[in-house]
């Protein structure tokens, strides 16, 4: 099964930027979208189906124009959990999972900080689907948990390892991103490419991208029994229809 998780920025904007030819080219059999910025009633689902997603799935957040998740699909799953039925993250749309035969690919997009009240918000939901996912392991133990973590791990994932009180590279971020790995999970790209400095999101600013001062904030987070089936994590920098750029998984049948 091959898996891309993508932050979109906006999916009627990332549309109208090709974002339906390239993912006929891309061609997933599941794709993970984060920040959709819409709900189901906005979009032309004839679309996704011309490039093959006759099944998808959206979570949006209550507020319109913000947040918000998806997951489309050429295979029909066999189960489709819309959030997690905890509110405090749920009413936001952080959070869709598809169970299919043998694996769960959730598309997860983590909270940003950007200050003191969203900060405490992003802490609050870290501690909550850390524990969602442990108890969810139990009955599910081969997921693919998707997204962006708005977080950077290791020094090796920011262009600039100097920028320690910026949200999203935070000692407490770090350490928890750590820590939610050594559960019991593995950071698929991170696995089979240790030594490369590559990233998923530039900002706008400064000619961030063509300078390439980027972040890696986007994982596709794999649990341990699936760890001998990584076949591919690759990051497709070259997609640019937001400012972040699609990872990809392979999972081995």
């Amino acid at each position: 099964m091959v898996i891309i998780s993508y932050n979109v920025n906006g999916i009627r904007a990332a549309i109208n930027k090709g974002f339906i030819d390239w993912l006929k080219s891309a061609s997933p059999d599941v794709i993970c979208l984060q920040e959709i910025k819409a709900v189901k009633e906005q979009l032309d689902l004839s679309l996704f189906e011309a490039a093959g997603y006759k099944f998808n799935y959206f979570f949006s957040a209550q507020k319109k124009g913000y947040s918000g998740v998806a997951l489309l699909c050429k295979i029909k799953p066999n189960h489709v959990e819309y959030g997690t039925g905890i509110h405090s993250m749920d009413f936001e749309g952080r959070n869709i999972r598809a169970d299919f035969d043998g694996v769960s690919v959730m598309s997860m997009y983590l909270p940003s900080g950007s200050n003191i009240e969203r900060l405490e918000f992003k802490f609050n939901y870290m501690d909550e689907i850390q524990n969602y996912i442990n108890t969810l392991r139990k009955a599910i133990p081969n997921l693919v948990v998707c997204g962006d973590y708005n977080i950077c791990h290791e020094a090796i994932d920011i262009h600039n390892p100097k920028m320690k009180n910026v949200s999203g590279f935070l000692p407490e971020e770090r350490e928890w991103i750590g820590d939610f790995i050594a559960s019991g999970l593995i950071d698929s790209f991170r696995h089979l490419n240790p030594e490369s400095q590559q990233y998923s999101w530039w900002s706008y600013r400064a000619n961030a991208r063509a300078n390439n001062k980027g972040w890696r904030l986007d994982y596709a987070m794999v649990t341990e029994p699936l760890q001998e089936k990584i076949k591919r994590a690759v990051i497709l920098s070259e997609a640019k229809h937001s400012d972040h750029c699609p990872i990809l998984v392979e999972i081995a049948d």
